[in-house]
Order: structure tokens, then C-alpha cells, then sequence
């Protein structure tokens, strides 16, 4: 159930791409404490359906230090490398984080690295580059070094707060509540510092708004938190370079992009990766067909 969850995360993260481009011209941290905010909603729907204490929010600083950390350390670097580099670039150094924590597993307790999960998730990268960079090249200049930076820190981030997440495995999943409120009262500080406020025009665009912070940005954060936790997270890690793939056939679908050569081999790298990291799991199903194929 725990990698289920996290499947389901990558695969709400694919709407973001979509639902971003037909929100109109908020501005980046404006966005964030819109979305952000919606899913504190999300989370407190959830808490009060489950009958939850609020004692769960009396977790140690280490934990609210690393959500908070995770979330808005994330959308605030990423959104500074894109300011400081060209997209493409940025965008390939920050989606190093799949890579990362497949990688960083082997560190934790229980886990091992094997040269599946590692060629799996490098799969997964190629064809993530082939996606961001439109099929072309990629030209990495000395003068955007701050940008380049700043998104290998975005990637850090992310995969630091997945990984570590799971170290604080017993730590139940509705304080991600907490988190998403945090991150949006942060990011409405840097929006009235940085951004001057522009809302979006007409229903289509506030339903856009609303979507994202129901899902990619709300809901999505809830059951990665589950699966990084309970789930097989180096399946995980490897399964989530599918996010830019599934996110540019939505577009596609949605006539916002085009198919392209580029398009179908990145299809064939991503899913070769992520089959090829899956093999254990595969291995499972077929010794064990009448039991369950993942962690619970």
C-alpha cells in the first residue's frame, strides 16, 4: 500500500504541468500560499474525518524543522534557479532528486542498493532529460553557476526530506497538515516582499487554483509522506522520473504540446527504468501470486 501511495503522488504531480499553465499569471510564491493553503484545507478534512488528536502536532523540532524544510525549501530554491539560469538546465539539475534518493537509500536502515535500483533511476534521468531539454542539448555556462546551484540544492532538498522522512517513520502523516500551513504562510511573506499580487481572472482560472491545491499541491504531499515511509522507496524514487513524462503527455492530450521522436524515447528510457528497478517486486509477484507484491 505504502509504494501504491507513492505512485499516487507522481502521478497527481503530472496534472501540475496542466493545471499551472491554465491558472493565469499568478506569481510563483503567490500561487504557493493560494495551493499551499488549500492543502492545509485537505489536511484538515482528512484529520477531522479520522477523528485525529491534536497532539500529533507536538513533534520534536528535528520534524517540523524537515517538513517545513522539504516544502517550502523546495518551491523557494526551485523557483530561484529558474530565475538565475535558463529553464531547461535548472530544471534537469533540480529533477536529479529521483536519482538522489534511489541512491541515498543504501544509507538507510534495512535498505540495499543494487545495481538495478541505480540503473533503473540513471534510465529514469535520461529520459527526463530528453523531456525537459525537448530533445535537444544542453548548454551548461560558467555565468549561471548561482542558478545551477541553487538547483542542485532544489534536488538536495527533496530528496533529503523523502529520505529522512522515512527515519521518522513513526511519525503519523496528518502532521503534514502542519507543514502545508507553515509553507504557505511563507510563501505569503516572500510573495508581499518580492511579488506584487496578481489573482486569477474567471472561474477557469480559479478552478485551475483550486485543482492544484487539491491534488499536485495538496493531496499528493499527504501520500508521498505515507509511501516514503511505508512503501518501497526505491521503486519509489526510480517510479517518479514518470512525473515529467506523464505531465507532457497531459499536455499533449490536452492540446497544449505536441508528440514528438523525443517524447516516445524518453517514454521508452522511463519505463525501462522504472521496470528495471521494479524487478524485485516483479520477482515477488511471480514466487508469491496469492500474497500481496508490496510493502504494506
Amino acid at each position: 500500500m505504502g509504494t501504491l501511495s507513492g505512485f499516487a503522488a507522481v502521478l497527481m504531480w503530472s496534472l501540475l504541468a496542466l493545471l499551472t499553465a491554465r491558472s493565469g499569471a499568478v506569481p510563483p510564491f503567490q500561487m504557493n500560499a493560494l495551493t499551499f493553503g488549500i492543502g492545509t484545507l485537505v489536511g484538515l478534512v482528512i484529520f477531522v474525518a479520522r477523528g485525529a488528536s491534536p497532539k500529533v502536532f507536538r513533534q520534536l523540532p528535528a520534524v517540523w524543522a524537515l517538513g517545513i524544510g522539504g516544502l517550502f525549501g523546495y518551491h523557494a530554491l526551485y523557483f530561484a534557479a529558474l530565475r538565475n539560469a535558463p529553464p531547461a538546465e535548472a530544471s534537469l539539475i533540480a529533477y536529479l532528486w529521483p536519482l538522489l534518493i534511489v541512491l541515498g537509500s543504501a544509507f538507510l536502515p534495512g535498505e540495499r542498493l543494487r545495481w538495478f535500483h541505480a540503473a533503473g533511476a540513471v534510465l529514469g534521468l535520461v529520459g527526463a532529460g530528453l523531456i525537459v531539454t525537448r530533445g535537444g542539448s544542453v548548454a551548461f555556462s560558467p555565468q549561471y553557476a548561482l542558478g545551477y546551484g541553487l538547483a542542485a540544492l532544489c534536488a538536495l532538498f527533496w530528496s533529503a526530506y523523502s529520505l529522512l522522512s522515512r527515519r521518522f517513520g513513526t511519525v503519523p502523516t496528518d502532521v503534514v497538515t502542519g507543514f502545508c500551513a507553515a509553507t504557505a504562510a511563507l510563501s505569503l511573506v516572500c510573495h508581499l516582499l518580492f511579488e506584487t499580487t496578481v489573482w486569477p481572472q474567471g472561474p477557469g482560472q480559479w478552478t485551475c487554483v483550486v485543482l492544484l491545491g487539491l491534488f499536485p499541491v495538496g493531496l499528493a504531499f499527504y501520500v508521498w509522506d505515507y509511501g516514503v515511509k511505508h512503501g518501497d522507496i526505491q521503486v519509489i524514487g526510480a517510479a517518479s522520473y514518470a512525473a515529467p513524462l506523464l505531465s507532457t503527455l497531459v499536455l499533449i492530450l490536452a492540446g497544449e504540446a505536441v508528440l514528438t521522436g523525443a517524447i516516445v524515447a524518453a517514454a521508452l528510457f522511463v519505463t525501462a527504468g522504472a521496470a528495471l528497478s521494479a524487478l524485485p517486486l516483479f520477482a515477488r509477484l511471480v514466487r508469491q501470486p496469492g500474497r500481496r507484491s508490496v510493502r504494506p
